[in-house]
């Protein structure tokens, strides 16, 4: 079997920042299993399969390690490839997935994601989160992931963790966002998985579905700009709305090739 792969960085201009995705372009699903290989080989954050359906598209995510039931980056790199690659047609394309259907549009060169809000509420930090880092948030609260507050971004920066005890927390299929003012933006991030082969995630388009409705309120701002900090960095412009959010970003591709199975 020979399948197409387009390895593109989302939420960036240029190659070798935002956050790397592979998309795999199918005519059929494979087994789940064959596909967890595939992503796990890509070892990148996520892989993208797609299957044509109509005027839409099917889109599932998964990591080295597990299926997700959202992935930002990776339908942002899905709907770069479809148009920088595939020359589709129309700016506005749309995704059937776990978490329903996703909108995607094109404006003035930027890529600009619906997806859903997922309502943060606070909670307590577990005891095995608390010892593995180094700084206390001021307020902890829990969507899909936990979110950990801080006062600000020089914490984000220097957040340490200890991962023996990190590992201990069960958050299937989420993660740890680290979250505080910006500096040079609204907000600031960072994002963790537990148990994960690729710890620390470049730049997280599904954390924002709870970042953003919590930094709307805080900030009493619709649109924001927010910085996720690793090390390669990406840059996300989002909007609150009551049932759904918008991020927009751009896209690089980095690499064409094939797959031979």
């Amino acid at each position: 079997m020979e399948l197409e792969i387009y390895q593109i960085d989302a939420f960036t201009s240029e190659v070798f920042r935002g956050n790397p995705a592979c998309v795999v372009p199918l005519s059929k699903w494979l087994n789940d299993e064959i596909m967890i290989k595939i992503a796990k080989e890509n070892n990148v954050s996520e892989t993208a399969f797609l299957i044509k359906k109509n005027n839409d598209f099917c889109l599932r995510w998964f990591t080295p390690n597990v299926e997700m039931d959202l992935c930002g980056h990776a339908t942002l790199a899905t709907a770069h490839y479809l148009k920088q690659h595939q020359n589709h047609p129309n700016d506005e394309i749309s995704f059937h997935t776990k978490s329903g259907i996703l909108k995607s549009k094109f404006i003035n060169g930027s890529i600009q994601l619906e997806l859903p809000l997922r309502e943060p509420k606070k909670t307590i930090i577990p005891p095995n989160l608390a010892n593995a880092v180094n700084y206390k948030p001021i307020e902890v609260l829990r969507a899909r992931d936990f979110i950990l507050v801080y006062d600000n971004q020089l914490k984000i920066e220097n957040i340490k963790i200890n991962r023996f005890e990190f590992d201990k927390i069960n958050i299937d299929p989420g993660g740890v966002a680290f979250t505080s003012p910006g500096k040079y933006c609204d907000f600031v991030s960072r994002f963790f998985t537990p148990q994960s082969s690729i710890f620390e995630d470049s730049v997280t388009g599904s954390s924002h579905c709870s970042l953003i409705p919590y930094w709307s309120r805080k900030l009493n701002k619709k649109k924001l700009k927010s910085i996720q900090l690793s090390e390669r960095t990406g840059i996300l412009e989002c909007e609150a709305h009551k049932n759904h959010i918008l991020i927009s970003g751009k896209a690089k591709t980095y690499l064409k090739g094939k797959i031979f199975i």
